[in-house]
């Protein structure tokens, strides 16, 4: 029973990163596209198992100190980024370099504004005493296919919609960054 919950967990905690991923992948559609898969993916597996554990370790502390302004910083970092890949979708062709979020402070970024809330199921897990490393280790695996799968899908509707659909991906992390903020409101 422990595990088929923990996995329901995972898989909840895993729809942002998949949404999230679908965007990326949409924009970051060009070859050779695996590397980018497995950035996105292992970075955003490592902070929902790393905030996991995290949120177990702090118990009340450092959960209750943030509560009150984490969904802005989750809004404030997705809607950043979503905006840039909005004004990259809506820039003329001539541009030749793209901004890969992938990579370096958008990586860290959105691999933050992801895994809030598995800081806050860490410390669930601390309140009710159970252990958290078996429920980490499933909760970072789950968001890592996820969120390559998430990429995967992004990727097939660049094909069919072509450089619009960074707009599109845009607007998928300032609606998840809304969403965050009407569920904490």
């Amino acid at each position: 029973m422990f595990l088929a919950t923990v996995f329901i967990i995972a898989v909840a905690l895993g729809i942002d990163a998949f949404s999230v991923a679908i965007g990326i992948g949409a924009a970051n559609h060009q070859k050779p596209w695996w590397p980018p898969v497995l950035r996105l993916s292992l970075a955003f597996g490592f902070f929902q198992f790393m905030m996991a554990v995290l949120g177990w370790l702090a118990g009340s502390t450092i959960v209750e100190m943030i509560a009150a302004f984490d969904h802005w910083v989750a809004f404030g970092l997705l809607a950043l980024i979503g905006g840039k890949m909005i004004w990259e979708g809506l820039e003329k062709e001539e541009r030749k370099e793209k901004s890969d979020q992938t990579k370096g402070l958008p990586l860290l970024m959105l691999a933050i504004a992801t895994s809030i809330d598995s800081l806050a199921v860490g410390f669930s897990f601390s309140v009710l005493k159970n252990p958290i490393l078996l429920a980490a280790v499933i909760i970072g695996i789950v968001c890592f296919f996820m969120t390559a799968l998430g990429m995967m899908f992004g990727k097939a509707l660049a094909k069919i919609f072509g450089k619009k659909v960074s707009i599109f991906g845009g607007l998928v992390l300032i609606a998840i960054g809304v969403k965050i903020l009407i569920e904490h409101i």
